[in-house]
């Protein structure tokens, strides 16, 4: 299992949109940067991510399961880039803010630090399982 954060604009798509979408989830749409899609590529069903809010926020606030590998992205006329579908599993009891992330040494090399600007990221075990206990979340 490989592990990813998403992030989103809240006023776009928010961790309480991705609840209401159910078990049949929704997918990520939107990205237009070759990074972030390759990185949707590598994930597998069943990979884990956090979600992220961005903007204002700036914290983790949830965890979804993907649920359906790369395909098209209806969004994209041209056709270069593609999405997959993401499913909430559970929220994160005590969000975890970009600051909590940046102040904690073993987190340094994480992409969300090293590359703020990209939507669509990795997340090493040893990282995730961190910041899974910073915000509470139980295995």
């Amino acid at each position: 299992m490989a592990y990813w954060l998403f992030k989103s604009e809240p006023g776009t798509w928010s961790w309480d949109d991705q609840v209401k979408a159910g078990k049949k989830g929704e997918h990520w749409d939107g990205v237009r940067n070759y990074q972030a899609d390759n990185n949707m590529k590598a994930m597998r069903k069943g990979d884990l991510g956090f979600f992220y809010h961005s903007v204002n926020e700036k914290r983790i606030v949830g965890i979804v399961k993907v649920i359906r590998e790369h395909y098209p992205d209806h969004t994209d006329p041209k056709g270069r880039f593609g999405m997959v579908d993401v499913q909430a599993v559970k929220p994160v009891p005590n969000p975890v803010t970009l600051a909590d992330i940046k102040a904690e040494p073993r987190l340094q090399d994480l992409a969300l630090v090293r590359q703020s600007r990209l939507s669509v990221t990795p997340v090493d075990p040893e990282s995730w399982a961190l910041i899974c206990e910073m915000g509470g979340v139980k295995p």
